[in-house]
């Protein structure tokens, strides 16, 4: 995809998500890679509801802006997924009310809060999404740990934060944090449940099918 489509794309699908109430006010941001190397990121206090396609953040190979508007304070984030995730092409943070909820829980397992209750989850999310220690929003102390978190996983919970989620394209990223906040609310729905999940054996084979 070009530039030109890329922010445009990028601009609607914000607007999409904040339109559903997946992010609120200014929070949460997105970026993309281009075909060059460099980087399409959402503006600092910037409402993703409301993204000028022509005033998006552009940033170089190494991160480093180059043209828009200034870009989010989470920059860091950003660079840790892609870092640590070669085939990534675009990453999504939100602040999502239910994959926010749980990353607000204090009694689930911090390597996978959320079991594998659908083959949906699994195939857009993947077989684990670990929880982030809690950082000061903007603390660029985080960047290490999220970078080590998405060594092994697409999608990650920052703790009484929220979700960032990677995805080969701008759209997987986005159906993908879609799909993880649905997980959340159904999780939630079902907490004191006798829950019937996934077996390994289920994962595995839709992991290596759809991983």
């Amino acid at each position: 995809m070009n530039e030109a489509d890329l922010r445009q794309s990028m601009s609607e699908l914000a607007a999409s998500l904040f339109a559903r109430g997946h992010a609120v006010g200014s929070a949460g941001n997105i970026s993309a890679r281009l075909e060059d190397g460099g980087y399409l990121m959402t503006p600092t206090n910037s409402c993703l509801g409301r993204l000028d396609p022509a005033r998006i953040s552009q940033l170089d190979s190494e991160f480093r802006h180059i043209g828009g508007d200034k870009p989010s304070k989470e920059v860091f984030m950003h660079r840790a997924v892609y870092r640590a995730r070669a085939e990534a092409g675009a990453v999504v943070h939100l602040h999502s009310t239910y994959a926010t909820a749980v990353s607000c829980l204090a009694d689930v397992d911090p390597a996978c809060p959320i079991p594998p209750l659908t083959p949906y989850f699994v195939m857009r999310v993947g077989g684990t999404l670990p929880v982030v220690p809690y950082y000061r929003p903007g603390d660029a102390a985080m960047e290490p740990a999220i970078h080590d978190a998405a060594l092994g996983t697409r999608a990650l919970l920052l703790a009484n934060h929220g979700p960032v989620v990677s995805g080969a394209s701008l759209t997987d990223a986005v159906y993908a944090a879609e799909e993880l906040e649905e997980s959340a609310r159904l999780f939630l729905l079902l907490r004191g449940q006798n829950l019937r999940t996934l077996s390994p054996d289920q994962v595995r084979e839709l992991l290596s099918v759809f991983g």
